[in-house]
């Protein structure tokens, strides 16, 4: 299959999009000329038709079908009031639509979402990723990827969909509560599972070697079920696959100036993202307690995919930002403004972060872009009900 890429070379305005082939003997023998960051303006590519699965952990119908339930069972939580869905909702993209999350001790969906009227539950520290597409965290401009390594969540603490799906049982404000101790809540949960018939039922038939259910068989089965949040066939990855009426001039126009901007050093590849962290001085979210100092306390969190924005808003980590178009500024005001983050001066911004050029003329034109990455053909599916009885995706009514 020919695989279509994007490089840029300076024509005129300075670029152009070429299909990668192979190189003659002639141009082989010419010599390599080293680019700099400030020339390498980086390449978008189409998404893989098909998934691949960690080796020791291959999606099944079964499988996802078992991780759904889970996925939707506030039985994962302490206080048995949030699942996964609370902030991962197929209305929102498999995001959420507040700034920063309400998990536990909350009601309500999206931005009808309020904590109780007794609380000291805090928000979540962050913004609530989509997990379309997640099944590709990692993947080069090559099209490689590791589902066993693939990096998770905005400070990349976790490694692989089986590894993150640990995290949020063990969160105090996402799924934990007061009731249970970090240590202990993942012995709880299994317990809690292991005990219902048909949750016994189905991981044997999932797990074949399954006699007690564990949290491990628990976060395969989730992964496996989000690993099949698929919205990889856009009209962008129709484009970069051969179909040329599948993006109109504008929208054409406005890829060319995503990527003359600089926009592509770092939102690149199939999933526009080099999941790396920088340093961008994005205003903090005034609900945390405590500022969010990002990966490691350097202020810098990972790239975020560019794929289905339109259903997966607010913006960047903190939430603070709830449109394309005021991204776009916010990019262009780097420039000669300082950072909104007071936290965060001029020379602590990331280097490729200082070089890109947004010109207020070409947002418009860019944002048609962006919106072509949307696939709206995802599955919304949702279980009517869940083994434990609860309600499905937690006190979200």
């Amino acid at each position: 299959m020919l695989r279509i890429v994007l490089t840029i070379v300076l024509l005129v305005t300075g670029l152009v999009i070429i299909v990668e082939g192979c190189k003659s003997p002639k141009e082989e023998d010419k010599p390599v000329k080293t680019k700099s960051a400030a020339d390498d303006f980086g390449k978008i590519d189409a998404l893989p038709v098909e998934y691949k699965s960690p080796k020791d952990n291959l999606s099944t119908p079964e499988k996802i079908e078992l991780g759904r339930l889970l996925f939707y069972d506030p039985i994962l939580s302490g206080g048995k009031d949030v699942a996964c869905a609370t902030c991962h909702h197929p209305e929102f993209g498999y995001a959420e639509s507040l700034e920063i999350s309400i998990g536990v001790n909350g009601k309500g969906l999206g931005e009808k979402r309020v904590f109780n009227k007794h609380n000291d539950i805090p928000f979540t520290k962050r913004n609530s990723p989509s997990l379309l597409n997640v099944v590709f965290n990692g993947i080069d401009n090559d099209g490689n990827y590791f589902p066993d390594k693939a990096p998770m969540f905005w400070d990349l603490r976790a490694k692989g969909l089986e590894d993150q799906a640990t995290f949020p049982v063990r969160s105090l404000e996402e799924m934990r509560g007061h009731s249970f101790k970090e240590d202990s809540i993942a012995a709880e949960i299994a317990k809690r599972v292991d005990k219902i018939p048909e949750y016994k039922q189905l991981f044997k038939k999932s797990f074949s070697e399954c006699d007690t259910v564990t949290i491990g068989y628990i976060t395969k089965a989730i992964a496996t079920f989000e690993r099949s949040l698929l919205a990889n066939n856009s009209r962008f990855d129709k484009y970069m696959r051969g179909d040329k009426n599948a993006l109109s001039g504008r929208e054409i126009d406005g890829m060319k100036e995503f990527i003359k901007a600089g926009c592509a050093r770092c939102h690149n590849g199939p999933m526009l993202s080099d999941f790396k962290v920088h340093v961008l001085g994005v205003q903090d979210n005034e609900k945390n307690v405590v500022p969010d100092s990002g990966y490691n306390k350097t202020l810098a969190f990972r790239t975020p995919t560019l794929r289905n924005l339109r259903v997966t808003r607010p913006y960047m980590h903190s939430g603070k930002i709830q449109t394309l178009d005021n991204v776009l500024l916010f990019y262009e005001d780097l420039r000669g403004k300082p950072p909104p983050n007071k936290s965060v001066t001029q020379d602590n911004l990331d280097s490729l972060a200082k070089m890109v050029k947004v010109e207020f003329k070409n947002i418009d034109a860019i944002v048609e872009f962006l919106n072509t990455l949307n696939d709206d053909n995802y599955d919304r599916k949702i279980p009517d009900r869940v083994p434990s009885g609860l309600p499905v995706g937690g006190m979200i009514k």
